[in-house]
């Protein structure tokens, strides 16, 4: 027989069981779907979360303490960083765009009538629009001057503002901060949510006023004007390892360490997304592994089927031996069968799993991006399994006995 007939003879016999073939490809279907599916969730909280990444800033350096002492009488002793490292390397780091500190706190602000509780205050310096790549809207922003002299003033998020004055301008207008009364300077561009950052809800004021008024207690007290992370912003003709090697010099030398024992470390933006692609990677690994089971399961299904259908046509065999059929073909005919069920499964389960992705990315708050190594992996894992699990039905039909075939009931 030619590849054709082959073809034909498979198609024939599915079309005539069109209820149990259909249920034999539904294993075939999901298993295809969902590792198309599973992959596309997993792509899409990659990109969602390098988007999050690149949305704070571009070409960033983090800073951040490794340890810190505390205790009484050692608010002074070494370790960690200090406010005063950010000035250092603003001053004396080639190619640096901005540097800010941030040190937050959370309090209750009033403005007239309106009180809200547990807002965001986040102390910091006048470099936070450039380096955090953010905008403002009305106003301006902190002053250097106003960091340096303590001022008393405040920008608010968009959201923030909105809700302590609605329609009326805040600029000019007083809020108080805990027991601070500060003055509204500016109003920063609606951003929204970054990394689980709620940047519109957010009130900014100089860091010395959070080092005095709101963090002048307990832990606060111990710390003194320690600061747990730096964030730089390194222009883009500058080479990051160069940068942070002249950064390592600098403050080791500032905080009398060696280099092989600094207390401090530094990531850039590429470290923290490969490290989170590391580990969405592996979870996608171990998402597809879960969805290839239900392969599987549908191959197992595929030779059942055909297992069943070989008793079923033992005598049909036994006629087409009898007419010259070799068990080459019959073995080619059963496989036939067998690789078609798994490959119109396959192609049907592609169109499930690409509409499903698209489907739980609509409805979901969570972005899915449909990955074209995981159709063709799919759709040939589909393949695979049609040969794997139809060769063993394929064999026993080849090498039934023509005789004892045609006298099958």
């Amino acid at each position: 027989m030619i590849p054709r007939e082959f073809l034909r003879t498979a198609w024939e016999s599915i079309l005539k069981n069109k209820l149990r073939s259909f249920l034999t490809m539904l294993g075939i279907i999901i298993g295809t779907a969902s590792v198309i599916v599973m992959v596309a969730v997993s792509a899409g909280t990659e990109a969602a979360i390098k988007e999050q990444i690149t949305s704070l800033g571009s070409n960033l350096v983090f800073i951040n303490t490794s340890f810190m002492r505390f205790g009484p009488g050692e608010a002074s002793s070494g370790g960690g960083l200090v406010y005063d490292d950010a000035t250092a390397i603003q001053e004396s780091i080639n190619g640096v765009e901005g540097v800010i500190v941030e040190q937050g706190a959370t309090d209750s602000v009033r403005a007239g009538s309106v009180s809200l509780d547990d807002v965001e205050i986040v102390g910091t310096t006048p470099d936070f629009p450039t380096v955090r790549d953010v905008d403002v809207e009305t106003g301006r922003f902190l002053q250097e001057s106003e960091v340096q002299r303590k001022s008393k003033v405040a920008v608010l998020g968009a959201g923030l503002a909105e809700e302590l004055f609605g329609e009326s301008d805040p600029i000019g207008q007083t809020v108080t901060a805990g027991t601070t009364k500060l003055t509204v300077i500016g109003v920063m561009a609606p951003k929204g949510s970054v990394g689980g950052t709620d940047f519109d809800n957010r009130l900014y004021t100089p860091i010395t006023i959070v080092f005095q008024k709101f963090a002048s207690f307990g832990f606060g007290r111990i710390v003194g004007d320690r600061v747990r992370a730096i964030t730089i912003a390194v222009a883009e003709d500058q080479v990051l390892e160069d940068t942070i090697l002249q950064i390592e010099l600098l403050l080791s030398k500032r905080h009398e360490v060696s280099l092989d024992s600094l207390d401090f470390t530094i990531t850039t933006q590429d470290d923290i997304i490969s490290t989170r692609e590391s580990t969405t990677a592996a979870f996608r690994s171990l998402l597809s592994w879960v969805a290839g089971v239900s392969l599987i399961v549908g191959g197992i299904g595929i030779m059942n089927i055909m297992l069943v259908s070989v008793t079923e046509r033992t005598r049909e065999i036994g006629i087409r031996q009898s007419v010259g059929a070799r068990p080459s073909d019959i073995r080619w005919q059963f496989l036939t069968e067998s690789l078609l069920l798994s490959l119109v499964g396959g192609a049907v389960g592609i169109l499930a799993g690409i509409g499903g992705a698209w489907l739980f990315g609509a409805v979901g708050d969570m972005p899915t991006v449909v990955v074209p190594a995981s159709i063709l992996l799919a759709f040939a894992s589909a393949a695979a399994v049609g040969v794997f699990f139809g060769f063993y039905p394929a064999n026993r039909a080849a090498q039934l006995d023509p005789i004892e075939a045609l006298r099958h009931e």
